[in-house]
């Protein structure tokens, strides 16, 4: 367990409101409540990068501005169906801190553990933070996903507070759990505005950042870039290699099958200044999920003005949303329809005033986009509004 204090720095010191003006204004230093953050181990790992895991390392810097003190707590654990000594850990983490601790913890490490959470909720101030339904990712045992969505409904049912991604999302939570709306909150990803990106050639590189595995359905793509292989167009998929190898290996045999090799590039996760210059490169994002409570990486593409071709799937139609003159900087497709998404391929490529329009739009979106700023603000605002007094398990 970790134990890191958010730096201070940037809170320094506010000046104490006077009814007149002073010369000498009196310097108070602001004071922090604290929250202590519980996530997974390897939320910090650039080898096992997730946008569950940006959030988390983000939000824990910016609630200092709206007056939090973050104490972070990453559990090592194969999440959210650890073994005996990841629960054993979390157990522990949750039963030292102190009475009343209000705690925020990620979705992935609570909600498959109702058995060491929900006890905890008649002596600490609980937030779970959702970044994804369970039962929502793809690849599983139907038994285990049934399992696994049960878990989730006991710990969000007993909690004072649920957070989650999107507005979108918190209507999914409401509905498939049975929770009160008045306990489930929106804290949407921010972003963060960067160059406009330069592209290759206008028309022809493509990009997918996403990790590789079922639920973000890279095979689709393969399918639809397929049927559409006499358009000259290149792609990078950047994202985690090693969740599913098993998925990853059909996928390369689905390349291979189609004689794609030296056309789709699996280039595994990418951070910093090698991801910057990736989307410098990029001239349409592409997203094949099944399932997004969000998609930060629509609004990621989209801060750079790079528009957007992806599934029309849970929050992704909130994340590609609309520039301020109400252009759309993306097309949506049906999710199981890789013949659609080859069509508006083909439509990408063939018609200028398409291209024009969607990067217009883009752009226009790119400058409309929300910061972290105001998700910390709506995540100060839920931590500050829990009751005063622990909530008893339901």
């Amino acid at each position: 367990m970790t134990d890191t204090t958010v730096d201070r720095a940037r809170l320094g010191y506010v000046p104490l409101q006077q009814s007149a003006p002073r010369k000498n204004v009196e310097i108070l230093p602001m004071s922090l409540r604290s929250v202590h953050f519980v996530m997974p181990g390897g939320v910090d790992d650039p080898a096992v990068p997730s946008g569950g895991n940006a959030y988390d390392r983000r939000v824990s810097l910016d609630l200092a501005g709206f007056g939090w003190q973050v104490h972070k707590h990453a559990v090592d654990g194969n999440w959210p169906r650890p073994g005996a000594s990841a629960r054993a850990e979390l157990a522990r983490t949750l039963r030292e801190l102190p009475d009343d601790s209000i705690v925020l913890l990620d979705g992935l490490v609570a909600c498959g553990v109702p058995e060491v959470v929900v006890p905890e909720t008649e002596r600490l101030q609980l937030a779970v933070l959702v970044h994804l339904p369970l039962g929502d990712e793809r690849g599983l045992d139907p038994a285990v996903t049934a399992e696994l969505d049960a878990q989730e409904r006991d710990v969000l049912r007993a909690v004072p507070a649920v957070i989650a991604t999107s507005d979108w999302a918190v209507r999914r939570l409401v509905s498939h759990h049975g929770l009160a709306p008045e306990r489930v909150h929106v804290a949407a990803p921010g972003a963060d505005i960067a160059p406009i990106a330069s592209g290759t050639d206008g028309v022809s590189r493509l990009l997918c950042v996403a990790s590789v595995t079922p639920r973000k359905g890279q095979h689709r793509l393969v399918e639809a870039l397929a049927a559409a292989a006499d358009l000259p167009w290149s792609c990078v998929c950047v994202g985690g290699l090693g969740q599913d190898p098993e998925y990853v290996a059909r996928l390369r045999t689905l390349i291979a099958e189609h004689g794609l090799q030296d056309r789709i590039h699996l280039a595994g996760p990418q951070a910093g200044a090698e991801l910057d210059a990736t989307y410098a490169a990029a001239d349409l994002m592409v997203l094949t999920s099944y399932a997004e409570t969000y998609g930060m990486a629509v609004t990621e593409a989209l801060a750079r003005g790079i528009p957007v071709l992806a599934t029309d799937v849970g929050g992704l139609p909130e994340a590609v949303g609309r520039a301020p003159d109400g252009g759309v900087p993306g097309i949506l497709v049906p999710p199981e329809d890789p013949a659609a998404l080859a069509v508006e391929l083909r439509g990408w490529f063939g018609e200028a005033d398409v291209r024009r329009r969607l990067k217009a739009a883009a752009r226009g979106r790119r400058a409309a986009l929300d910061g972290w700023a105001t998700t910390a603000r709506s995540l100060a605002g839920v931590l500050g509004r829990l009751p005063s007094e622990p909530r008893r398990a339901a």
